[in-house]
């Protein structure tokens, strides 16, 4: 079952709801944002996600996890109580991916249950590293969303990875002295460092001691991350994972 916020374990959360499309958009050439309305407001923490279930009309189902982009709600303006986003990347001949991009628009309804995960999400009142790779940087956005609403961007460092500066996810937002991005194969010009893979070089400066540490990404990203995190020197207890299976 999952955690909310207060700490209570919720069998609400488990239920299924008809959440309205209010809103899409590009955030790469693969992924898109969509803005959700839920009939039931449910407050959730930064790092959990929901699950969307797709029924075609022989009454074949199809479910999927997206994590949650946007902060959690209370009392923030945007998005305000009762709305979320959730940022889904199009996987090759992946059904309900490819669904969400090719057919979702503004004004249908698609089924929802949640928020659901609690290992992997961060309370916003204590420091916090954050690592992303590709698509893994989802959760950590939110995480850093909500640390920027609440004043308390002193608290979070997010490290992302990605392949070019085409397929960085919130481009526009991963910037300022909280963030730093990696790029693994072609970098913008003027870059000051060269495309590579994650490294301790790369980390030992944002190691802070006593954090925690979320990292997020593919299997391979997650396994070569969290033993460069290790080799800068953080506990191996202090590091929370979530890996990105390949289903779509």
């Amino acid at each position: 079952m999952s955690t909310t916020p207060h700490g209570t374990t919720h069998r609400a959360t488990l239920r299924w709801q008809d959440a309205v499309v209010l809103s899409v958009r590009d955030e790469t050439p693969t992924a898109r944002t969509l803005r959700l309305a839920l009939p039931t407001a449910r407050p959730h923490l930064a790092g959990q996600h929901y699950v969307v279930r797709l029924t075609a009309p022989d009454g074949y189902t199809a479910s999927r996890s997206y994590s949650v982009a946007s902060a959690p709600a209370d009392g923030f303006d945007d998005p305000p109580a009762g709305e979320i986003e959730l940022t889904v990347e199009r996987l090759v001949d992946g059904e309900v991916s490819g669904y969400l991009h090719d057919v979702v628009e503004p004004g249908d309804e698609l089924e929802v249950r949640g928020p659901i995960g609690g290992f992997f999400a961060w309370s916003g009142t204590s420091p916090a590293l954050l690592v992303g790779g590709g698509s893994g940087v989802v959760p950590l956005m939110s995480m850093l969303r909500q640390a920027r609403l609440t004043d308390r961007a002193d608290l979070v460092r997010l490290v992302v990875s990605a392949r070019s500066p085409a397929e960085l996810y919130y481009a526009a937002e991963i910037v300022g002295p909280q963030t730093t991005v990696l790029y693994t194969r072609q970098t913008p010009p003027g870059a000051g460092r060269a495309a590579g893979r994650l490294a301790v070089a790369d980390l030992a400066g944002l190691v802070r001691g006593g954090e925690d540490v979320f990292v997020c990404g593919s299997p391979g990203f997650a396994d070569a991350a969290t033993a460069v995190l290790v080799e800068a020197g953080v506990p191996v207890g202090s590091i929370r994972v979530e890996r990105f299976g390949p289903t779509g």
